[in-house]
């Protein structure tokens, strides 16, 4: 048994029926996951946008107003109404305002829900409310409001719906979507299938497929690339070059004059074509030694690293990390086995994922603002599979059998031309030629292998200068066509009106699976949490919105209470229904709400 204000309540079969629903009892603020979800997806996207519920400080009294417009349009009465009485207060009120100002305070609610606080306002409002005999649209709606709070009780159900359909469409649509549950008898059946019809069409409207998704999606980070290695050349290699051909030059000399001396005919012949040897042999093998080293970083980029440990979870790298698992599994080139695709990848896929790692990772970037970068690096490594491109480079930087002949020519030339020109040192003055040749060889050993390492590296940082400047270009390509398609974005009121029609759709479904029509229903009410797995965006100062709701709806009736579990996909606007429950109240043992309005609650029936 449960004891309630000093009764027992117990079940005649002993068996206590409980459902319970943890979320925000507001459904329009909050983010809460429901029963034991795990929600991974919990970040959400902040969009700018600061001043659309919120206006800016010091704000003249009409920008306030538009402010608590907006609020209720996105179904934020409570923010509304305060907006609206702060603009009263600053003497801004006209037919207009009050017209808005009612709504605020009567949306949603019943006469029974107004407290005595809420009533005195309503007199307050309709007593300073002047003669309605103007011809204006704002006039209009605020002479039909009062209409429909006279008429309350009454059978004059005809003569307030025929003032309601002479209304401008603007202010019919507001009367209808927020003053509603006012409405009994066969007046709320009519009404509610014109707000119906309205909501099927509205969920629709704005080409929502195509746009819904992008507020979900949040603000990309600006494209960055690797910074460039600069040339690895010390003053220790210069001056190895330096002294290397000084030495060259120097000992060829003495060795042309030792050759003089035997009066040999032309004895520069022997040091010029060993020279020249060696200039062609440093030239080649330079171009030669580029090709080898930038062909190994590459394999280096395709090549798995071992054992890499995982990151801790809930970081960027993490985040990083489930992104390129996500899209590499998602993008697999057609005719590929999905196997084959991720383990020929893995090494470019690490190599990639440790790039973004390391230079967005001080920059106060979430992953997922980069997730438009992973999607263009992943995209382009499919094409290049696709196009048989995928390792090109080993084609590219494969050395051309010129280059190598040249080398071993020049080197061949410079051998035989230094043994020359030795030989002939050797035979004038043997102590003398020998000591010379063996200082002309140490110079143009130090000087050629200096100048092949000079020339490899300058080469390589051009090379990387030029690849970093198009891999930026593409990126910025990329970047500037995603923001294009973020440009259609919609507005967060915009955003509340598609809720507001799915929750009214899904409403009418409900009603109908039950057996049961508008004017049946007492009243209603829906309780909305983010499913799990949701992502969820919001603007600046407004409330959360979710990709993905988990709607609880309970229709009173006078037979007892019809409960409605739905799963909402709010990007698609798709649903479907999950379970359906009927209490009778000689069943319901409490209805009990726990915790504050400002934070989580838990609903239990």
């Amino acid at each position: 048994p449960r004891r309630e204000g000093g009764h027992d309540h117990r079940r005649r079969q002993g068996v206590v029926i409980m459902t319970s629903f943890t979320g925000d009892l507001d459904p329009f603020r909050g983010n809460v996951a429901r029963d034991n979800a795990h929600v991974d997806f919990q970040i959400g996207a902040v969009h700018g946008d600061l001043h659309v519920y919120a206006p800016p400080p010091g704000a003249p009294p009409e920008k306030k107003f538009q402010s608590g417009v907006r609020c209720l349009e996105a179904h934020l009465p409570s923010r509304a109404r305060e907006l609206i009485e702060d603009v009263v207060a600053l003497g801004y009120e006209n037919n207009q305002v009050r017209f808005y100002w009612l709504l605020a305070l009567l949306s949603g609610r019943t006469l029974r829900q107004l407290s005595e606080e809420d009533l005195r306002q309503l007199r307050a409002i309709c007593d300073r409310t002047p003669r309605l005999d103007g011809e204006d649209e704002w006039t209009a709606g605020l002479r039909a409001i009062v209409s429909l709070l006279g008429s309350l009780g009454t059978t004059e159900t005809q003569l307030l719906v025929k003032q309601l359909d002479q209304l401008p469409e603007r202010q019919r649509d507001l009367i209808v979507d927020h003053l509603g549950a006012l409405l009994e008898g066969s007046i709320v059946d009519q009404l509610w299938q014109r707000s119906v019809d309205r909501a099927k069409a509205g969920r629709e409207d704005d080409d929502r497929r195509g746009r819904l998704w992008t507020f979900f999606e949040p603000e990309p980070a600006p494209p960055r690339v690797a910074p460039l290695r600069p040339a690895e050349i010390s003053l220790g290699d210069w001056l190895r070059l330096t002294l290397g051909a000084a030495g060259f030059l120097l000992g060829a000399g003495n060795l042309v004059q030792l050759l003089e001396q035997r009066a040999a005919r032309a004895p520069w012949l022997g040091p010029l074509l060993s020279g020249l040897g060696l200039i062609a042999f440093a030239v080649a093998g330079a171009d030669w030694r580029f090709r080898t080293e930038r062909r190994r970083a590459k394999d280096a980029q395709f090549d798995t690293v071992p054992n890499r440990r995982r990151p801790p979870a809930g970081g960027f790298a993490s985040g990083v990390d489930r992104l390129f698992d996500r899209y590499f599994a998602r993008y697999v080139p057609t005719d590929t086995d999905r196997a084959v695709w991720l383990a020929e990848t893995a090494g470019i896929r690490q190599h990639l994922r440790n790039e973004l790692v390391e230079i967005y990772r001080e920059q106060r970037v979430h992953a997922d603002e980069i997730a438009w970068l992973v999607r263009h690096l992943v995209g382009r490594v499919r094409r290049s599979w696709e196009d048989g491109t995928f390792r090109a480079y080993v084609h590219e930087l494969r050395t051309p059998w010129s280059t190598r002949f040249i080398c071993s020519g020049g080197l061949l030339l410079g051998i035989v031309g230094g043994l020359w020109t030795a030989s002939g040192a050797v035979s004038v003055s043997p102590l003398r030629g020998l000591a010379w040749t063996a200082f002309t060889a140490l110079g143009a050993l130090h000087g050629v292998w200096a100048w092949v390492y000079i020339a490899a590296e300058r080469r390589r940082e051009e090379a990387d200068r030029l690849e970093q400047a198009h891999e930026l270009a593409t990126r910025e390509e990329s970047f500037r066509r995603w923001e294009q398609k973020l440009a259609r974005r919609p507005s967060d009121p915009l955003v509340a009106y598609w809720l507001d029609c799915d929750r009214r759709v899904i409403l009418d479904e409900a009603m109908r699976s039950c057996g049961l029509r508008p004017s049946h229903v007492i009243a209603h009410a829906c309780l909305a949490a983010p499913a799990p797995s949701s992502k969820r965006a919001r603007i600046r100062e407004g409330p959360w919105r979710y990709s993905r709701y988990a709607l609880l709806l309970f229709l009173l009736t006078d037979d007892g209470v019809r409960q409605v579990d739905v799963d909402l996909d709010f990007v698609n606007g798709t649903h479907r229904v999950l379970r359906r429950h009927n209490y009778r109240f000689d069943v319901v043992a409490a209805v009990r709400v726990d915790g504050l309005a400002s934070s989580r609650q838990t609903f239990q029936l």
